[in-house]
């Protein structure tokens, strides 16, 4: 009687993916109080990260004394927003799609976040690839208990995908005091946006975006500069030096006492906006 041939076992590799946010800080720092095993921590780094975000990996680094891997594309975000060839199609109407050639992909969009997929997605997929060849990879991703949402994407519904911090039950309030309480602040980033990810993403609220202008110049500086040299609006209804004119234009409006809202507020800061643009 023959014997099947039997395959092999490979042997385990334990990987956190690190965003540098609240919840997988968290999760990474629990891990280590709770004495899970962890062979290798990994970072996406976009290039887009605030200067306090990359304060706080090197922070982490320190402390726990874990070298965290940083994984990085072969080209800048500013090579796929402004010089990347791609096809764009555009909708003339409900039965025409037309494609026209463009040089970069433009701002992303609800419906196109391409920034997401080629500086985080595919060079992770091309750094994990030939460890899974090699190993039976366990990822660690940081999704928070009241996150179940993000559970139903298809990257986090793998077999070998965990989610520590659904089994501990900790929400994202719960992450953000667990960091804090540990030391890790990033120098206020979280007193200030809902999420701390990429500064220049287009899909910030305008809030956020005006704290972004008023708080960080140079960082608004390199926005403004892409904005101009783009084929696409940063928002649909705005471009960047628009908003720069509409968050100056709330200024002088609120300082004399009236509220940022209603016809004659819109009205005035349309023609504020076009004078402006004039000069």
């Amino acid at each position: 009687m023959k014997m099947k041939w039997m395959k092999k076992p490979k042997p385990e590799l334990h990987i956190v993916s690190l965003s540098g946010g609240k919840d997988s800080t968290a999760m990474l720092l629990r891990m280590l109080e709770e004495k899970m095993r962890i062979d290798l921590v990994i970072f996406c780094d976009t290039g887009l990260e605030f200067p306090a975000m990359y304060k706080h990996i090197e922070k982490l680094e320190h402390d726990t004394g874990i070298k965290i891997t940083r994984i990085c594309s072969n080209h800048t975000f500013e090579h796929f927003l402004l010089q990347h060839e791609v096809m764009v199609k555009h909708k003339k109407n409900r039965n025409i799609k037309e494609q026209r050639q463009h040089r970069g992909y433009g701002w992303s969009g609800p419906l196109n976040r391409w920034c997401t997929k080629e500086l985080k997605d595919i060079p992770r997929e091309r750094f994990l690839r030939p460890l899974k060849e090699k190993f039976d990879v366990i990822e660690y991703v940081g999704i928070a208990a009241d996150e179940g949402y993000r559970l139903e994407r298809k990257n986090n519904k793998q077999e070998r995908c965990r989610h520590p911090l659904v089994e501990w039950n900790m929400t994202e309030a719960d992450c953000l005091k667990y960091c804090y309480d540990r030391g890790y602040t990033w120098d206020g980033l979280y007193e200030k946006f809902s999420r701390v990810s990429c500064w220049c993403c287009p899909l910030q609220p305008l809030a956020e975006l005006r704290i972004l202008y008023k708080e960080f110049p140079k960082l608004w500086e390199q926005l403004k500069a892409w904005d101009n040299n783009g084929w696409r609006k940063f928002k649909a209804n705005y471009s960047v030096e628009q908003l720069q004119h509409r968050f100056d234009f709330e200024d002088k409006w609120t300082a004399e006492g009236k509220k940022c809202v209603g016809k004659a507020f819109h009205t005035a800061l349309k023609e504020y906006i076009a004078e402006n643009e004039s000069i």
